[in-house]
């Protein structure tokens, strides 16, 4: 792979997010990368130094739930990247509950983390696409995006929402040619899941859902993966 490609990641210090940036790191793509946490950024970048020393990565602390943070952190990849070949908005939290129990302001907490972040960086960051009429914006949804489950309260709610978006972005950039993909991911091991008491063995791993999305990447320009939806072998936990 070129070394002049580049890719955005949001939530990037850890599960979903840093499976993502060490499989284009060692495809020596250019990683600009961001999460709330400086120190995990700190490992992530060492990390990537020294098990993929011919790719270039720049990290940032961003709290994607703040509007101004993430158009700022949009201008930082602009002076950086004149051109973006990838956008993967991870960036997400999960707090379990039911609609009618749970706190009040826990959607729009989760709305602003989960897919008013992505809505307002695809905005910020796909006219560098659609000027050179080529790049890719992959949304990490969830199994939660098109099916209730215990427990799932607000979080499902911002996961349909994340759907919703992504099927409005392939209707309005496929002009561009810009292809726009909705992950699906079931249960997958990851901090979400941290205290259960469920073997590591019955959830996919980070590194799964990764190589799926560099795949989806690797049939584009010809072809574009709508929805790519996984899970563990064994069925939804």
């Amino acid at each position: 792979m070129s070394k002049n490609k580049t890719i955005v990641v949001t939530g990037a210090s850890k599960g979903i997010g840093k499976a993502i940036v060490k499989l284009f790191a060692k495809n020596n793509w250019e990683i600009i990368a961001c999460s709330r946490g400086e120190e995990a950024l700190n490992k992530l970048k060492k990390e990537i130094s020294e098990e993929s020393p011919n790719s270039l990565i720049h990290t940032f602390p961003v709290d994607v739930s703040k509007k101004s943070e993430v158009l700022s952190f949009a201008e930082r990849v602009k002076n950086i990247a004149p051109q973006l070949d990838v956008l993967v908005n991870n960036a997400g939290v999960f707090i379990p509950g039911e609609v009618m129990q749970e706190e009040d302001g826990k959607l729009e907490m989760m709305m602003e983390t989960n897919l008013y972040s992505a809505y307002h960086l695809s905005r910020a960051l796909a006219p560098l696409m659609q000027k050179k009429k080529e790049g890719y914006i992959f949304n990490i949804c969830s199994i939660a995006s098109f099916m209730a489950y215990p427990n799932g309260g607000s979080y499902s709610i911002t996961k349909f929402a994340m759907l919703g978006m992504s099927k409005v972005l392939r209707e309005e950039l496929k002009k561009d040619q810009i292809g726009v993909s909705a992950v699906m991911p079931g249960a997958t091991y990851t901090a979400s899941w941290e205290g259960v008491d469920i073997p590591e063995a019955r959830f996919m791993k980070s590194e799964d859902v990764a190589n799926a999305i560099y795949y989806a990447y690797q049939a584009y320009p010809s072809t574009v993966m709508e929805e790519i939806v996984l899970r563990p072998l064994a069925g939804d936990l």
